[in-house]
């Protein structure tokens, strides 16, 4: 392989090759050496076969992930792709190859659970795409409002319409070249999701005499799918928040010939078949495999899937390389079209001036209840009618926002996140008209909490109360409404709406929505009524929302707890706590600002913990004057040799790194 790779003072890889597969073969390459571990972890996830070196822990995943048949649904959608996507994934599987082996003898991770390198399959990283985004969309909403409206009824499935905790938080703005210093486009924002170490996003720059790219990568996928600038055209994207995936309820039966399913058109046959699950420490476990005409079986005994990759044979990888290729808006607006999963809101812009903001991907027709909650698999009525086609788009003037808020995409989806974040971007942005790439990591660390407002109004009213209560109640009307790390007076507040959120999720009312649901624990952080009811708090304390909810009284009592506690600054209480398949006993969690609802999105789950698993996977600012001014910054690290974590403090204290170098690698 002839490939050159030279690495920046943070360790970021740059890869320059002769021709394109070449530079995906170097890709893949580099990936298994800097994240070998990582590979190996999501490759094992997307096979359903974790649990074999993670033990039991694993186990709801590796059923899930086999009952969805996301193995069997990559290979169909490797077989589906054009020769020159195929060969360029295959070229990449090729260097992971390569390079795996050696680079997981030097992993401490491998040797500490006895994990020996495997082998990628061409289909490997479209697997690990699907096992990254099945959870994405509307599946395990839908099994919450099913369960509330069960309990409460049918109003209950408004009560607690808001951004859940384990649904995306990202942000993105454009900024047109009216409102900046060069008098070119700018585009920053920040994807969030779960903290990884090693993280989601590696910073990677792809060179080859076809292009020339930086952008941040998902390690163990070709490419650069969200995150890109080529020198001629920068994008992003949010979580459009659409709903693209429906759950039916199955009545299946078992007949002399196999399983069957009653759908539309009566009686049908089902597939069905036995994998075997290995289980480290413990004895293997039998899933049987069922599908329908709608799709797998994957909760219970009659809930199927159905989701665009798996009823179309498309994943969309056809529009990486297109990516790569693309100079200008238009280019990438036509790669755009064979998107398909998730789906985003795209916000882009040119060097000669022009800008791009629309939806991405493929959101089928059909009826309404679909979006809502499981539904009937024999009624015809729930079946798929077709596309969603053209999707919404918009003109750009002056700047743009994204960030999961009901907007573009309203048309989509059901549930979307509060307007908070969308709110403050736009007002942040229209205080200024000389915007720089350096000067985004203002918008990215604003801590103001818009959300706070209803809680505070409910304070406001509170009389006659103990002297300590009223000292806390006059601090916190008093407080910049800022979730500054170093804040006593973000502490107090934060301390005062988790025994609120508490109390709430204590009424009888909702006491049947805190027992255990029937599913596996892999879905508890959708289930959690303490945690719906966080995430939910500010339309939940409207009186007369909730029956049963005294919202004054509650808050009353819950000044009363707080006050005697002692006070605390926001960040010793809210920590920064990555996900790793395997524990790091060195690691020493750092204190954050921010909250779920700032700009800086540092999701914790009011009354149940305030240490923080989801925030700012990555950072950005793409410079259409100059790429070379572009900044980014990762939560931990680029992740190669001696450069696992040197971003951290970087990233902690909101500041960005130059993302390219004029040195040519």
């Amino acid at each position: 392989m002839n490939a050159r790779v030279h690495r920046d003072d943070w360790g970021v890889p740059h890869l320059r090759a002769d021709d394109h597969l070449e530079l995906a073969r170097a890709q893949g390459a580099n990936a298994a050496t800097d994240r070998a571990w990582q590979l190996e972890v999501e490759r094992h996830r997307a096979q359903g076969s974790s649990a074999a070196f993670l033990g039991p822990a694993e186990l709801d995943w590796d059923r899930f992930a086999r009952r969805a048949r996301l193995v069997d649904t990559a290979r169909r959608c490797f077989e589906r792709l054009d020769p020159d996507t195929a060969a360029w994934v295959r070229a990449y599987v090729a260097g992971v190859n390569s390079a795996l082996p050696q680079a997981a003898s030097a992993a401490p991770e491998f040797a500490r659970t006895g994990l020996a390198a495997g082998r990628w399959e061409p289909w490997t990283p479209l697997a690990l795409w699907l096992s990254h985004h099945v959870l994405f969309a509307g599946l395990p909403a839908k099994l919450w409002r099913e369960r509330a409206a069960a309990v409460l009824g049918e109003e209950a499935l408004g009560y607690f319409a808001t951004d859940g905790p384990a649904t995306s938080g990202s942000n993105g703005w454009l900024v047109t070249g009216e409102r900046t210093a060069t008098g070119a486009a700018l585009i920053a924002g920040d994807p969030h999701r779960f903290i990884e170490d090693p993280g989601l996003y590696q910073q990677i720059r792809l060179a080859c005499p076809e292009y020339d790219v930086i952008g941040l990568a998902v390690p163990g996928v070709p490419g650069i799918a969200h995150f890109g600038h080529t020198g001629g055209v920068a994008w992003a994207i949010t979580n459009a928040m659409a709903d693209y995936q429906d759950l039916y309820r199955e009545r299946l039966r078992r007949t002399d010939h196999g399983v069957e399913a009653l759908g539309p058109d009566g009686w049908r046959p089902a597939h069905a078949h036995t994998e075997r699950i290995q289980v480290a420490g413990a004895p293997d476990v039998e899933v049987e495999v069922i599908e329908t005409e709608r799709g797998p079986v994957v909760l219970g005994e009659d809930l199927s899937l159905r989701h665009p990759p798996r009823v179309t044979g498309e994943l969309g990888f056809a529009t990486l390389p297109a990516l790569l290729r693309a100079r200008t808006v238009a280019e990438l607006d036509a790669a755009l079209e064979h998107w398909v999963e998730p789906v985003n809101v795209v916000l882009a812009a040119d060097t000669a001036g022009a800008t791009l903001h629309r939806v991405a991907g493929r959101v089928p027709r059909r009826d309404r209840a679909n979006l809502l909650r499981p539904v009937p698999a024999w009624l015809a009525r729930h079946a798929w009618t077709g596309w969603h086609h053209p999707l919404p788009r918009a003109e750009v003037t002056g700047h743009a926002v994204m960030a999961n808020a009901r907007g573009l995409a309203a048309p989509l989806g059901v549930e979307f996140a509060a307007p908070h974040r969308a709110e403050r971007i736009d007002e942040l942005l229209r205080a200024d008209d000389r915007w720089t790439a350096e000067a985004m990591a203002s918008v990215h660390t604003d801590t103001r909490l818009a959300a706070a407002e209803p809680l505070l109004r409910l304070l406001a009213r509170q009389t006659g109360l103990t002297a300590e209560a009223a000292e806390l109640r006059d601090q916190l009307l008093d407080w910049d409404r800022r979730m500054a790390a170093d804040s006593v007076a973000a502490g107090r507040f934060a301390a005062l709406r988790s025994a609120v959120v508490r109390a709430v999720a204590a009424l009888p009312v909702l006491a049947p929505l805190a027992e255990p649901g029937g599913h596996p624990a892999l879905f508890a952080p959708w289930l959690s009524l303490t945690a719906r009811v966080g995430f939910a708090l500010e339309h939940l304390l409207v009186p007369g929302r909730l029956p049963g909810l005294d919202p004054a009284a509650v808050v009353r009592a819950a000044l009363d707890q707080v006050a005697g506690q002692p006070a605390r600054a926001w960040g010793e209480t809210h920590r920064l706590a990555p996900w790793r398949a395997v524990a790091d006993p060195d690691w020493t969690e750092p204190p954050l600002g921010g909250d779920h609802d700032c700009v800086l999105a540092t999701t914790s789950v009011p009354g149940i913990t305030d240490r923080c698993g989801r925030a700012s996977a990555a950072r950005y600012a793409w410079d259409l004057a100059d790429r070379s001014a572009s900044r980014w910054v990762v939560p931990l690290g680029a992740g190669g040799p001696g450069h696992r974590h040197d971003q951290l403090p970087l990233w902690l204290s909101g500041r960005l790194i130059p993302a390219t170098t004029q040195e040519n690698p």
